[in-house]
């Protein structure tokens, strides 16, 4: 009998072969909104089943609770075992080679008995494959090509919020392994880095080998490319890396700590043990009987002489010297923040209305909601005109009389060309809150951009920099400019900066919020939500600020309502 999280495996399994098959693709997607149902399922699982009662599970149909039935009671599935012994072995693994199609790939496993990406790789090399029909010397060229591209360390990146679903998912199934004890997300995961190349989970248990196994069965993982008795690391389908580390339960805790932190912020903690705590660090010697017995991370610090340093902030970038002198801020906390900024609705291309956008930031404990759709210039997104300015704010007013959240009008108005704010001054200085953006014209020169800018905040009703230098993440740079004197300029207008939360912008980079810290700046940290979902997007702004050294004090939307209100008026 499987638990939920095997069937959920298995589901997206049938997802993914589905996919390869061509099949309609809203039918792959049913497979994966079921399993994702049972991976965040908040009830018992197992009454569920037994009383025919999964189709009140959200995104479960008949169809689909009859798949899951009969995998929970017999432990497999028949239409994913005919999938599978019609299509060949490895057939998820080769379709991650872009212009692979399943035809090419059947007729590569019948003609050259190719399984792998690696056995692709040797009869490319060999010129084998330029013999098979449907093939030429040019098509092998190019898989070469591809292939050497899903090899490389740049594939399979993911950003931050991708690569936290993928490892959750990954830890809910070796948790279902009786003899894990702990198991825990390190490196840069954990730093809550931008982009990760690599997904590590640090595990304890003393039977390393029974969790070893349940990994090496997550029906996810493609290929496995280094195996001994305590670490694995292998590829997911999409070429993501994972690394699992077992160690046994007492070293945990320094393992955990070692995995985390950056190389140069590890290798200058083993120097300040050398005279500090010689035994700490002594396992990396193979002298572990000197070793103090360490059962967190905490009291590794505190060996040491040290505050603790939050996982955020061990990169080597003067953290070390602020904890041994005391000075080491009171990071700013999720629980920190009042208010909810920066969100979108149906006035503009927001998913939701004003209405349920303000249900579910008061669902989640906030004290107020600013309404900031984008101003006119932003076509393409259904910018807010002044002819239905009146219409966005009775329709504020009247929502507002039905939630106690706070609710504030507001807009996301575009910083034009020449550096003016889209919408005329009188019209801005009757909203509660503007924040100024960038959303067009992002390849001008660093003279010209940083013009714009200059003009844009030395403006009286510029209160609030929107997602600053304008970055998409592995789709467009920041802009180009000169980032100091734009601080500066910020620092005398006194004017706030904002940390926007969308994982796939997480703008400003943490190097730049210490600098702006640095003047004195204030920031207020965003989710730019575009549905209710979206507001979702907030810990990964907490994240990006705790990266940036921020406390509660130097982030305006910790303020309450009426204050925050004070600070952030045009």
């Amino acid at each position: 009998m499987k638990d939920r999280f095997e069937i959920a495996a298995d589901l997206r399994q049938i997802a993914r072969l589905l996919t390869i098959k061509g099949e309609n693709p809203f039918k792959a997607q049913a497979y994966q909104r079921g399993a994702s149902a049972l991976e965040t399922l908040g009830l018992d699982f197992d009454p569920l089943v037994k009383a025919g009662r999964l189709k009140e599970i959200a995104g479960i149909g008949s169809a689909l609770a009859a798949t899951i039935e009969e995998i929970y009671r017999t432990g497999e599935c028949w239409s994913l075992r005919q999938m599978r012994e019609e299509l060949p072995a490895g057939v998820v693994e080769l379709s991650e080679v872009p212009g692979l199609s399943l035809k090419k790939i059947i007729a590569l496993n019948d003609t050259l008995g190719i399984n792998s990406v690696a056995d692709l790789k040797t009869a490319c090399q060999e010129g084998r494959v330029s013999k098979v029909k449907g093939f030429g010397a040019k098509s092998q060229a190019k898989l070469l090509a591809d292939i050497e591209k899903y090899e490389s360390p740049e594939h399979g990146l993911l950003l931050l919020h991708h690569a936290l679903e993928t490892a959750e998912k990954v830890l809910d199934y070796l948790r279902a392994c009786p003899e894990l004890i702990d198991a825990g997300i390190a490196a840069g995961l954990r730093r809550r880095k931008e982009i990760i190349r690599r997904i590590c989970i640090v595990a304890a248990s003393a039977h390393p080998k029974s969790v070893l196994d349940r990994f090496l069965c997550f029906p996810a993982l493609a290929r496995t490319d280094d195996l001994d008795d305590g670490r694995c690391l292998a590829r997911l389908a999409g070429g993501v890396p994972v690394e699992l580390v077992i160690v046994p339960p007492s070293e945990y805790a320094l393992a955990l700590h070692a995995r985390t932190g950056s190389r140069k912020h590890i290798a200058k903690l083993q120097d300040l043990a050398r005279t500090t705590a010689p035994g700490l660090f002594a396992h990396a010697t193979g002298n572990g009987d000197c070793r103090p017995s360490i059962e967190s991370e905490r009291e590794i610090y505190r060996h040491l002489g040290l505050e603790f340093i939050p996982a955020e902030l061990r990169e080597d970038e003067g953290e070390i010297e602020a904890a041994g002198s005391g000075t080491l801020p009171r990071l700013i906390t999720l629980e920190d923040l009042r208010g909810m900024t920066h969100c979108h609705t149906l006035y503009s291309d927001g998913r939701n209305s004003i209405e349920a956008m303000a249900l579910a930031a008061e669902a989640m404990g906030m004290a107020y909601l600013t309404i900031t759709d984008h101003s006119p210039s932003a076509y393409y997104a259904g910018g807010v005109g002044i002819d239905r300015l009146r219409a966005q704010w009775d329709e504020i007013a009247w929502v507002q009389e039905r939630v106690k959240i706070k609710l504030l009008r507001g807009t996301e108005s575009d910083i034009l060309a020449d550096g003016s704010l889209d919408y005329p001054d009188p019209y801005l200085e009757k909203f509660d809150i503007v924040i100024a953006s960038i959303h067009s014209r992002h390849k001008m020169d660093a003279g010209q951009m940083t013009e714009r800018l200059l003009r844009a905040i030395k403006l009286p009703l510029f209160k609030i920099w929107g997602h600053p230098l304008g970055r998409l993440l592995q789709s467009r740079p920041p802009v180009d400019c000169r980032v100091e004197e734009l601080l500066d300029a910020v620092a005398e207008s006194r004017c706030a900066i904002e940390i926007n939360g969308d994982p796939r912008r997480l703008d400003l980079e943490p190097r730049w919020i210490r600098a702006a810290r640095e003047r004195g700046i204030k920031f207020i940290v965003s989710t730019d939500a575009h549905s209710t979902a979206g507001l979702q997007n907030l810990p990964f702004g907490v994240s990006t600020a705790r990266r940036g050294w921020l406390t509660r004090g130097e982030v305006l939307n910790a303020l309450g309502a009426e204050e925050f209100m004070r600070a952030v008026h045009p």
